[in-house]
């Protein structure tokens, strides 16, 4: 039985609490940072021995808003911030590198149109949401993600991380579902928890760093085995020598289906139902 004259807490609201600390005369104890409430003083929280809190709030905040959200699982997307959109030129780099860049354009295509259809998975009965669009937030690759997740009329998440260059997240993603990462490691743990299929397109140190991790996981049995999409054979081949690691004994041939190469978008999206629909 439930009772609506039974109060859910009988503690003030903390931002109740807050409110009383506002003292109408301020004194020399006052004014002392040491008289501060501990979760409004920004100094305190800075300090380098407060950092195993910091990693519990940025874990715990992303965590909440996404399960008020009710996204039950992600559709992540890694990939490179560089290459540029179709029609768009890269001239201020070295002409051959400008070339090779553009070459790669179709990605940012296939990286959009894979989002539209993820995202046009229909929520459970409850409206919890599935394949929910994830990317890192910034540009290139990750805006085509949240751009075609926008094209479905969906929601999607943005990761975004704070480097010494001034950043913010491209303008496709859903403000409330736009997060701010102190710590990569945080932020990776993130891209992971709700992940039940992984786009990975051609990118530099900070895609083979998400990649690496995430299959040195399912290797491990740290996390269940999902679809690992590896967007273009030819770069991925030319590289990393999978093959060569194989050769060497460092990992085993079976290592190798951990992922698997496509093309497109359409193939993509097959593989992810097939996978699903045959799931025991």
């Amino acid at each position: 039985m439930t009772n609506p004259n039974i109060p859910k807490s009988i503690f003030a609201d903390a931002r109740v609490d807050a409110g009383f600390a506002k003292l109408d005369r301020e004194t020399d104890q006052t004014r002392s940072p040491s008289y501060k409430l501990a979760f409004q003083d920004n100094d305190f929280l800075l300090r380098g021995d407060l950092r195993p809190v910091r990693f519990q709030l940025e874990l715990l905040k992303p965590e909440l808003l996404m399960d008020e959200a009710k996204i039950g699982s992600t559709f992540v997307f890694y990939g490179s911030a560089r290459i540029p959109e179709t029609g768009e030129t890269s001239a201020h780099l070295d002409p051959h590198v400008a070339r090779r860049l553009e070459a790669k354009a179709h990605f940012y295509d296939e990286a959009r149109a894979l989002a539209k259809l993820a995202s046009e998975t229909a929520p459970d009965t409850d409206g919890t949401r599935q394949f929910v669009v994830c990317s890192g937030g910034g540009p290139s690759i990750m805006a085509a993600a949240n751009r075609g997740a926008q094209d479905a009329g969906a929601d999607s998440i943005g990761l975004n991380i704070v480097l010494p260059h001034e950043q913010a997240p491209n303008g496709y993603v859903t403000p409330s579902l736009s997060f701010q990462f102190h710590y990569f490691a945080l932020r990776k743990m993130h891209f992971l928890l709700r992940a039940r299929a992984v786009a990975v397109f051609p990118g530099g140190f900070g895609t083979f760093d998400e990649t690496f991790e995430l299959l040195t996981l399912i290797q491990t049995g740290k996390i269940k085995p999902m679809p690992v999409l590896m967007f273009g054979r030819e770069f991925w081949t030319r590289v990393v020598n999978f093959d060569a690691l194989v050769e060497e004994g460092v990992i085993s041939p079976g290592d190798l289906d951990l992922f698997t190469y496509v093309d497109t978008a359409e193939e993509a999206w097959g593989f992810v139902r097939h996978w699903y629909d045959h799931a025991s």
